[in-house]
């Protein structure tokens, strides 16, 4: 036999292997994937995984949601992460559970940036600097620039809520005060319903809030939309200019995709890849999305672990300088 056709053998030999190996024979089985999701039924994160599910099914078979919340989403991705790495049992990753909260507790029962791999990024939500519009109006406060210079000339005198210490919302004030040079004193809430609820009653100053949450108060009126923290300005909210345009390369915001166990094959990761990028890049699926002010983000699994490993890092400064621990 010649030396070409041992290497064609070769070849087909070990791509033969790679899709009989236990992973590819599991995920060919026809028994239903398990995506387990972090947090409690009914979020966003829950209602574009369902999204999602539904239209991988001729693609991937059935997709079964499996809702593990607690201990700010440790408990989903800790179930992820010891999953049998078949292809069976994928997960969401989100800023909290893969960026924030391997340096906000103190114990972690998963490595974030070993125990995973990779399948896609799902969606992208700018977080937004918002104050009760009837406080910015009796301050005269219309943009950034008038609340960075109103805490300067009344220094210890404004206060922001989030929905608790370490928080999406605590963080992102936390970046805020330090680039802009201003001191505001934190209010944690239970959640970011009541923070929000404080803003609107004018227990606090100014918020710093998802989007999708706090659009309907904004459209309303009863909030002013200063910036959005994105990089660039949201199209969701026209004429509200993003943070970087004050602060360069100012970006924060809120994301989430699939992740597999570690070991997982692959062939069996690109599958899963194919199947949820064709899903995400669906016409309705961006119609579906925009209604929860949500912009789908496809990306290529090593994408998407560049850009984990790339957040991981930013938060890493970001809850230091907080001085936010779990116990």
């Amino acid at each position: 036999m010649n030396r070409r056709n041992i290497l064609l053998l070769a070849g087909a030999a070990a791509t033969a292997a790679a899709f009989s190996s236990p992973a590819a024979l599991a995920q060919e089985s026809g028994q239903p994937i398990r995506l387990i999701v972090p947090y409690a039924p009914g979020g966003p994160i829950d209602v574009t995984a369902r999204a999602l599910a539904e239209r991988v099914r001729e693609s991937l078979g059935t997709v079964i949601i499996d809702n593990k919340g607690g201990a700010g989403g440790n408990i989903g991705a800790d179930a992820i992460a010891k999953a049998a790495p078949d292809g069976l049992t994928i997960g969401i990753a989100a800023t909290a559970t893969h960026a924030v909260n391997p340096w906000l507790y103190a114990k972690m029962p998963y490595d974030a940036g070993k125990d995973f791999a990779g399948i896609t990024q799902m969606v992208r939500v700018p977080n937004v600097l918002v104050m009760n519009a009837a406080k910015a109006e009796q301050l005269k406060i219309h943009t950034v620039a008038d609340l960075i210079a109103y805490a300067k000339a009344n220094p210890a005198k404004l206060n922001y809520g989030s929905g608790g210490n370490g928080s999406a919302g605590h963080l992102a004030g936390e970046m805020f005060k330090q680039r802009a040079g201003i001191f505001a004193l934190h209010i944690p809430y239970r959640g970011a319903n009541p923070a929000q609820l404080a803003l609107l009653a004018g227990e606090v100053d100014f918020n710093i809030d998802n989007l999708a949450a706090a659009a309907p108060n904004i459209r309303a009126g009863k909030l002013k939309a200063l910036a959005v923290t994105s990089l660039d300005a949201s199209p969701s909210l026209p004429g509200v200019p993003p943070l970087s345009a004050t602060f360069k390369g100012f970006s924060i915001d809120t994301w989430w995709g699939l992740v597999a166990p570690a070991a997982t094959p692959k062939p069996v990761i690109e599958k899963l890849n194919k199947a949820f990028v064709a899903a995400l890049n669906a016409p309705e699926t961006k119609t579906r999305f925009a209604a929860l002010l949500a912009e789908p983000v496809a990306s290529t699994p090593a994408q998407f672990d560049s850009f984990m490993a790339a957040e991981r890092a930013k938060y890493q400064q970001v809850v230091k300088a907080s001085g936010a621990k779990v116990d």
